[in-house]
């Protein structure tokens, strides 16, 4: 089972940086024919900046747009950073980073633990608005049911090996971490570990890349300036330098 999830995750690995960084590059080199910046918008750079921490930190545009959807979104983020920071230590060794990041993984494993509620009540809510809310059902695929779904069990089952089946943390920390460590056979942590390979094969192909997506969104990445400043991608400049 150790060689399987082994290859397993070398595989699931590639897929997601390699499927991811081609994403990456494709949002980059996609022109962007007009400006349309959705208004009332910065006219700065350092404004854009601003906006865009504001949109990625707090979701200020849902939280104007539906407070329930953002409540549980805005948990279920938060909440999976948290537990995403605490399984750092699962995967590097305290002297293999400088001590004050190794020091902020530490002060987050009591946050991180209980996180994993939060997580969970946070997919439960946007279950609930895609099966509950007529507009959001309507225009929900099925893609949409299983990708909640699978991260509700990927929470549920990261709480059951905290708080119910007590996993062998060590044996897992030595086997992701190259030292020779053998894989617990235990049922939570192998369905844990299936669906978060399963979620790294499929994130570069999913809508789950609005999570690099939101840096390239030209309605909000856009200086609000039109008038100023005329706005030409760099292929319509060149085939008017061409044509004069």
């Amino acid at each position: 089972m150790s060689f399987f999830f082994a290859l397993l995750f070398i595989l699931a690995s590639l897929v997601f940086v390699v499927g991811l960084t081609l994403k990456i590059i494709q949002y980059a080199k996609t022109p962007v024919p007009l400006k349309i910046v959705t208004t009332p918008a910065p006219v700065t750079k350092s404004g854009v900046v601003l906006r865009m921490f504001r949109e990625v930190v707090f979701f200020e545009s849902l939280f104007k747009s539906t407070k329930w959807t953002w409540i549980f979104s805005w948990v279920f983020h938060m909440a999976l950073l948290l537990v995403l920071i605490r399984h750092l230590r699962y995967f590097i060794e305290p002297d293999a980073v400088p001590a004050v990041v190794w020091t902020l993984i530490e002060l987050v494993q009591p946050f991180g633990m209980y996180a994993g509620f939060g997580m969970v009540l946070g997919l439960v809510g946007l279950f609930l608005r895609r099966v509950l809310v007529d507009r959001v059902r309507y225009i929900s695929a099925p893609s949409d049911y299983l990708m909640l779904l699978m991260l509700g069990f990927i929470g549920f089952s990261g709480l059951m090996m905290t708080f119910v089946v007590h996993t062998d943390i060590v044996a897992i920390k030595q086997f992701f971490t190259f030292n020779g460590g053998q894989l617990p056979a235990d049922f939570p942590l192998i369905i844990h570990l299936s669906l978060v390979a399963l979620l790294m094969l499929i994130f570069p192909f999913s809508k789950l890349l609005h999570v690099p997506g939101i840096f390239f969104s030209p309605t909000r990445n856009q200086v609000d300036n039109p008038r100023e400043k005329r706005h030409i991608v760099p292929w319509a400049k060149a085939l008017e330098e061409e044509q004069n």
